[in-house]
């Protein structure tokens, strides 16, 4: 059962800090680059960046971050420059993008709330990930300073006949929302609901439902072991205290507006790797096709016709297009028709087994690479792209050995490995667009 709260979001007052809100909010922490961190920081003093993910100055003792972000919010909160709204509320929140690739527009339609915070042995809350010591550590730090929220949990949940879709259509169609365009021309768009009745619609409506971590492991892990030591420090477990909730954003998985973008794979740096040898390991399992160079002149016609092919072989089997430094040709590979996977996956679950990226690595990166399962969780010698030109750039420019290019992991395979208890290989979905940092932020000291 799906437990969700309203709240008293704290936002941006884009008056009082003197810029729009488009340069106050920011993509989340964990797709910041040295280079957007240094692009945020020069779109305007009370960018959240500098609590988000805050730069090291000279000095620092590791906690510097950390106890700035906190100074941060709480002079901005002084200032007015954050405040909080009059009443506890739901977010209703719409993205209208551009799949990338396309010209197809799309809205994604959700909304924002607080959700209790569960583990996942519940079977409520469903990862379809592992995380990382890493992240975690950091976010328990800035959690811990600030003890706020900042960024959305991307849940989702199924709801085919679209009753809390329809709710949230009826919010939108009454008044003009609140909207940024971020730097990816994705338009987001934010009404506050605060009337009672809706409240306890959506709450109704939500109560029956499982919800999936589409992306966020990392902040949802972080908040459940804060919730751990707050539990401990209070010797009880208090179901009404602001620890035991997170922020989230709910997103129907039947909406028409979800997309999952594939994540291509570059291996690098492998000793002795041939390709010929590879391709010969590889034709036990896997049926292959070239795409000559030499008969087209144009290029890009040829990756288009083997993007195209991808597509539509990938639809019937797993399918992976492969570029390889030096030949004079790109490759189509397929799983053989009759080829057993329980046989050769043994190990894999059959919902696994569905899985065109465990195909990959365990029959491709393990079995005839030679790389094991600890050095790909490690990226020793594999990297992840979302684009495919940077992936088939790699290779030409001697940056990779081989690039493998795949099809997008379907909603549905995410939804049955995540609600069945297993876990996909790293980096299998990149649903877009991201959900921007900052748009609602849950204060714990102000619930």
């Amino acid at each position: 059962m799906a437990s969700i709260y309203p709240f008293r979001a704290f936002r941006y007052n884009p008056d009082k800090a003197g810029a729009p809100l488009d340069q106050l909010v920011t993509q989340p922490y964990d797709k910041i680059t040295p280079a957007v961190q240094e692009r945020y920081y020069g779109l305007s003093p009370y960018n959240l960046v500098r609590v988000l993910l805050g730069k090291k100055e000279p000095g620092d003792n590791g906690q510097n971050a950390y106890t700035r972000a906190a100074a941060h919010m709480q002079e901005w909160t002084k200032e007015g420059i954050l405040a909080p709204d009059p009443a506890p509320a739901l977010y209703v929140y719409f993205q209208e993008y551009t799949v990338p690739g396309t010209k197809q527009r799309r809205v994604r339609k959700g909304f924002i709330a607080l959700g209790r915070i569960e583990d996942y042995a519940a079977r409520i809350v469903h990862r379809h990930e592992q995380t990382h010591t890493g992240p975690k550590k950091d976010r328990l730090e800035l959690l811990r300073h600030t003890r706020s929220h900042f960024g959305q949990l991307f849940m989702i949940y199924s709801d085919p006949a679209g009753e809390v879709d329809k709710v949230l259509n009826e919010v939108a169609r009454r008044e003009k929302p609140q909207e940024v365009r971020d730097e990816y021309d994705v338009a987001h768009r934010l009404w506050r609901v605060d009337d009672a009745a809706i409240i306890e619609r959506i709450q109704k409506l939500m109560t029956d439902k499982k919800l999936i971590i589409a992306d966020g492991h990392h902040r949802y892990e972080t908040a459940l072991a804060y919730r751990d030591q707050c539990r401990t420090r209070a010797g009880a477990t208090i179901l009404d205290a602001p620890h035991e909730k997170v922020m989230m954003t709910f997103i129907n998985m039947e909406g028409s507006g979800v997309t999952i973008l594939p994540t291509h794979r570059l291996v690098a740096d492998l000793p002795g790797f041939d390709f010929a040898r590879f391709r010969q390991a590889a034709s036990s399992t896997f049926d292959w096709y070239a795409y000559p160079l030499s008969e087209d002149k144009d290029k890009q016609r040829t990756l288009a016709r083997l993007l195209r092919d991808l597509a539509e072989r990938g639809a019937q089997r797993p399918t992976f297009a492969v570029c390889s430094a030096g030949e004079a040709a790109y490759y189509l590979f397929l799983l053989k028709v009759n080829a057993d996977l329980s046989q050769e996956l043994p190990e894999a679950s059959p919902q696994q087994r569905k899985l065109d990226l465990v195909v990959l690595h365990k029959l491709l990166l393990e079995g005839c690479l030679g790389m094991d399962e600890e050095s790909i969780r490690q990226q020793k010698n594999i990297r992840y792209v979302r684009e495919w030109e940077e992936a088939v750039a790699a290779v030409e420019n001697g940056a990779a050995q081989l690039a493998f290019l795949v099809n997008p992991t379907r909603l549905e395979q995410v939804r049955d490995v995540a609600l069945s208890g297993e876990v996909l290989p790293q980096k299998s979905t990149d649903f877009y667009p991201k959900l921007l940092s900052g748009l609602t932020i849950y204060r714990l000291d102000h619930p």
